[in-house]
């Protein structure tokens, strides 16, 4: 066991180097003098001139190769430093810090909202197998699941916000105004784990010891949720620390939407502006809080089913 998470800690970082030097190149790959942008941000367009732009092309590093600036970066990092935002100047961790509380709501409501919808529907939709139902829930997930988040959000807008007046279109701080945000995003992954749960659901409703469990006179709960649900949770638990993963992901377009002030928002924004510190720091505390995740979904097979060894890995 130890073994096996100390393994995925190297790998962890790895993948971690991987995605700061992605996002590195890929930031100062993109149309545009990022002095310039910085200076027009910082001073306005009418404002700026060659002598500003060449000044913050010094203070900032941005006159130095594209690998001193990556490696300086990183050593910051690695101390805990994230630096200063090229826009503001206020601190890049202050800035994510009071962001990231709103990011963690809307993604654990969404995810309660998702499950609450996905796990009943999934075990009830098995359980009546090709009744109508059945045939309902699998067009729901099929709906759900092909609906882009940006393009249900705009619906829900313009039926809840604009027609029936009913629920804010953007704002933060009272239960209204997470509503819309919430259902946009999980929806999506309800549809993937409703779907998810009737086949595992239905692969072992067809095993031997559901039939002997049922021949004992066993009530039909007990051998639903007890014995069916419980053996087929391991691929459900898989797609859910896979697809909160990209619940975090879906918060960017989610929170841009709904104006949501995340970190999601934070990040579309610095990416508008081309604030490469601020872009980096985002997208690393995505990356870590991904794997994170990934590795505690691992670690909690072995709780749920005792015949998985990780020790047996080579």
């Amino acid at each position: 066991m130890l073994a096996f998470i100390a393994k995925r800690f190297l790998l962890l970082i790895v993948v971690l180097l991987g995605v700061t030097m992605m996002t590195f190149l890929l930031i100062n790959i993109a149309p545009g003098d990022p002095a310039e942008m910085i200076a027009i941000a910082r001073y306005g367009l009418e404002n700026i001139t060659a002598d500003e732009i060449e000044q913050i092309r010094q203070s900032e590093g941005l006159d130095d190769p594209l690998i001193i600036q990556y490696f300086c970066w990183l050593g910051h990092v690695l101390k805990g430093d994230f630096g200063r935002s090229l826009i503001t100047g206020d601190p890049i961790l202050k800035e994510i810090s009071a962001r990231f509380p709103a990011t963690m709501i809307l993604a654990f409501i969404s995810l309660i909202i998702s499950l609450l919808i996905s796990i009943p529907a999934g075990i009830i939709s098995a359980v009546k197998q090709n009744s109508c139902i059945d045939y309902l829930t699998r067009t729901g997930a099929m709906l759900g699941t092909s609906i882009p988040n940006f393009w249900l959000g705009l619906l829900l807008i313009l039926f809840f916000s604009v027609t029936l007046g009913w629920l804010p279109v953007f704002g933060y701080g009272e239960v209204r105004h997470i509503i819309l945000p919430s259902i946009t995003l999980g929806t999506g992954l309800a549809a993937i784990i409703t779907r998810l749960t009737r086949s595992s659901m239905l692969e072992v409703l067809n095993q031997d010891y559901i039939i002997t469990a049922r021949s004992k006179g066993l009530y039909e709960k007990c051998v639903i949720l007890h014995h069916a649900l419980k053996n087929a949770l391991i691929p459900i638990i898989t797609i859910i620390g896979m697809q909160l993963g990209h619940l975090l992901e879906g918060t960017v377009i989610v929170e841009s939407i709904f104006a949501w002030p995340g970190i999601g928002k934070l990040l579309v924004d610095s990416i508008f502006a081309r604030d490469f510190a601020m872009v980096q720091a985002c997208v690393l505390l995505f990356a870590i809080l991904f794997v994170i995740i990934n590795l505690v979904i691992d670690i909690l097979y072995m709780f749920i089913d005792p015949r998985i060894h990780y020790k047996k890995e080579g």
